[in-house]
């Protein structure tokens, strides 16, 4: 049978230098938000879930005591290390596993941020229980990730094109559906700011490379969408657009 996982670890082969080169991803305001909430604590202990290329992990590591870059590709992980070692970043530490189910011990994490990454778990809401199981009780957890419209148009459009381009999407979740994720798994929401995440086409689908009759059909898609997909996502003529970012801060319910 093949699982979500396995689709995740196929679609991420011979994709990390991608990863750990691409703009998009290794830039970002988030960055200083997450170190001025790691530098509350004294000696974080902080995980990176979900750690793809690793740039949450060479941000935050210079302002934390153990950082552990936590991935389901082997392949992701062993370019963490290399990357981590040559920038002499000696508290970086990886660990290879899924979201919904993870070796670490009970309240084991001060921080716990993850970034671009739950739009592929195969289950978020038993990874959301996960996370509050390794983290401290007083502990904070990040999450940065590109959410979805409520309106039918906008959501179908921003699932489809996902999904042509890379197999291994499962879905962006709305603010609504992040809200419910939080709460049912014991957390209390503190703060939620919206962002702007600017996608160049041409790097988006060579990053995961994508195959050329599918780049035509997002290209068709893009050119026969409504002026109100059109004007959201603000689509350009070649092919570039915007998405939009949500940026959680959640606690456990009581802290």
């Amino acid at each position: 049978m093949i699982t979500q996982h396995d689709i995740n670890q196929k679609q991420y082969q011979n994709k990390s230098l991608d990863y750990l080169n691409s703009q998009a991803h290794s830039e970002g305001i988030e960055f200083n938000k997450f170190i001025n909430e790691i530098q509350k604590f004294e000696k974080a202990v902080v995980l990176d879930l979900g750690c793809g290329g690793g740039h949450v992990s060479y941000n935050v590591a210079p302002h934390a005591d153990l950082v552990f870059a936590y991935d389901l590709s082997h392949e992701m992980l062993d370019t963490v290390s290399k990357t981590a070692s040559q920038r002499k970043l000696k508290n970086i530490f990886v660990q290879q596993g899924i979201a919904e189910d993870m070796p670490f011990s009970d309240h084991q994490f001060d921080v716990v941020i993850s970034r671009y990454s739950a739009h592929h778990w195969q289950h978020v809401p038993s990874a959301m229980k996960e996370v509050n199981r390794v983290l401290k009780p007083d502990g904070i957890v990040i999450f940065v990730d590109i959410i979805s419209s409520s309106s039918p148009i906008l959501d179908t459009f921003l699932q489809t094109i996902e999904t042509i381009r890379d197999p291994s999407h499962v879905r962006n979740y709305s603010v609504k559906e992040w809200v419910y994720f939080i709460e049912d798994a014991g957390f209390d929401l503190v703060g939620l700011d919206k962002q702007t995440l600017s996608l160049d086409f041409d790097s988006w689908v060579k990053r995961m490379k994508t195959p050329e009759d599918q780049i035509k059909t997002l290209r068709y898609l893009q050119e026969g969408s409504s002026d109100l997909v059109k004007k959201y996502f603000k689509i350009q003529n070649d092919g570039s657009f915007e998405s939009h970012v949500g940026y959680f801060v959640f606690k456990k319910l009581g802290f």
